[in-house]
């Protein structure tokens, strides 16, 4: 895993860098200026456009003052330099990024007071006004400036971090920051950039690597992380020979109901083409002839009246998956009663049985440790209480997962997930078209076939929420449906695979 750090983190790791390397903290601004530039050229290859680069005077205005010279030598020749001078103040490396602008002539406009704004006709502007450092909200001139460059409609690129932008901390709705169409960040996305509340700022970033020790980076304490590829590797099995269905486990899945037999349907499908051995759907007895149509290879126990058979064998099962298409009514409380009364192993709980343990949080001690909750932000809510922001949403996965010593999967576009203790893992796979129904599911039943198949509950779910996104990836299109995804479990597992 990668580990994400704080602003006073990332400041560390320029200063170990620059001592390790024995290099001027010019040269690593130099780095970040030529990691900037081809992400820039990418995105933004027509060298025939206006380009304004909006510099403050600290090391991000430096960076700018260095991405605009570069920019310059690349062929892109329409460029202006704004430079906002609201205090006498410099940074060393800005006035030497500055003495090499004036030695090539390279035309530059100071911005003195909120009623000198230049008229800008420029087509992009660069944001380099104000980078991480930045502790507090934006007042004064540098609230009024970034107010009039939000009113232009302009396409903005960010450097590192948009202007007024906290890279860490509650984001509030009073915050005022510069709308980045592109924020390009360096060495590590902030924080802040994975959590939903970005979106009011952020349409989309990108991460340039400039150098700085990794080996530092890796040994900082920290409780953020970010799943990389390596963590599904080093934790993938393959499949020896001789190997047969008993060598992967039982899941059973308890979901459906008449009118929601599709959850139950897609969840029970995600175990099979996850890899577990052998799986069981315990559903309504209506929904018998829905599931032999679609998964002939899905056993089934029938539920009558919404009643668990008496005769039902809990010990047979490797991993129990229970709730989607469940219902919230009494039986299904029952339900949820009975299964923590009899099964001790960690139980993947979603949907309705998070909304039932919202509703019954006596219930909430009774959960096996290592078992795993994977709600949606209203979920989450029902279980925990309403929040205020999603950073208040960290702090409460957190302490919930610790006290209930079990994980908790808060779903999102940067899936987090919680660990008993105490970190906040932010997934790197997926895409905004699998915004569709029954992924919940999908995922639910995958981690209940990871259990199954003898993975602990840590590796079952970084197992399950990394591929999960990795199989959406995989179907690619506008929009990817569960039913897509599930096809495509087995061949990008094994494509993990093939990497070990």
């Amino acid at each position: 895993m990668l580990n994400l750090l704080t602003a006073e983190q990332t400041r560390a790791a320029d200063l170990y860098t620059i001592q390790k390397q024995a290099i001027a903290s010019v040269e690593l601004m130099e780095r970040a200026a030529e990691a900037f530039v081809p992400v820039f050229t990418k995105h933004y290859p027509e060298k025939e456009k206006t380009i304004a680069v909006y510099c403050g005077t600290g090391n991000n205005g430096g960076d700018g003052l260095a991405i605009a010279r570069l920019l310059s030598l690349q062929g892109y020749q329409r460029i202006s330099v704004k430079i906002a001078r609201f205090s006498a103040k410099a940074s060393d490396d800005f006035q030497i990024n500055y003495a090499r602008l004036e030695a090539i002539s390279f035309p530059v406009f100071e911005i003195t007071e909120p009623d000198s704004f230049p008229v800008e006709d420029a087509e992009i502007i660069i944001d380099a006004l104000l980078g991480s450092g930045l502790n507090k909200a934006l007042e004064g001139s540098w609230k009024q400036l970034v107010i009039w460059l939000g009113s232009l409609n302009r396409t903005v690129v960010s450097v590192d971090i948009p202007t007024g932008f906290k890279g860490e901390g509650p984001i509030t709705k009073k915050d005022i920051a510069l709308k980045s169409d592109l924020t390009i960040s360096f060495q590590r996305p902030k924080i802040n950039f994975l959590l939903p509340e970005s979106a009011s700022f952020i349409d989309s970033f990108e991460v340039a690597d400039i150098g700085l020790d990794e080996d530092f980076i890796q040994s900082q304490e920290t409780v953020y992380y970010l799943s990389i590829r390596e963590d599904i590797t080093s934790r993938l099995a393959k499949r020896k020979p001789f190997s047969h269905k008993g060598t992967f486990g039982h899941a059973l899945i308890i979901a459906g109901a008449s009118e929601t037999m599709g959850a139950a349907l897609l969840c029970a499908e995600a175990s099979l083409r996850t890899g577990s051995g052998l799986t069981t759907a315990c559903i309504p007895a209506e929904g018998l002839t829905a599931l032999n149509c679609r998964i002939p290879e899905v056993m089934a126990i029938l539920r009558e009246e919404g009643v668990l058979p008496r005769n039902l064998n809990w010990q047979k099962y490797s991993s129990i998956a229970i709730g989607p298409g469940l219902g919230t009514a009494a039986e299904s409380k029952a339900i949820i009663e009975e299964t923590l009364k009899y099964f001790d192993k960690p139980i993947v709980f979603d949907a309705d049985a998070i909304n039932l343990l919202g509703k019954h949080p006596e219930l909430l001690p009774l959960i096996p440790q290592g078992s795993i909750l994977t709600p949606h932000l209203k979920e989450f809510d029902r279980l925990f209480g309403a929040h205020d922001s999603w950073w208040e949403r960290l702090e409460t996965g957190k302490l919930k997962a610790h006290e209930l010593n079990c994980y908790i999967i808060l779903k999102n576009r940067y899936t987090i997930i919680f660990t008993p203790q105490g970190r906040s893992v932010f997934n790197s796979t997926g895409t905004p078209a699998m915004a569709s129904g029954g992924m919940g599911d999908v995922l639910t039943g995958m981690i209940a076939s990871f259990l199954a198949q003898g993975y602990s509950s840590e590796s079952a779910t970084i197992l399950g929420v990394y591929l999960h996104g990795a199989a959406g990836q995989s179907v690619g299109g506008y929009v990817v449906t569960a039913s897509d995804l599930i096809k495509e479990l087995p061949v990008v597992t094994e494509e993990y695979l093939t990497l070990i």
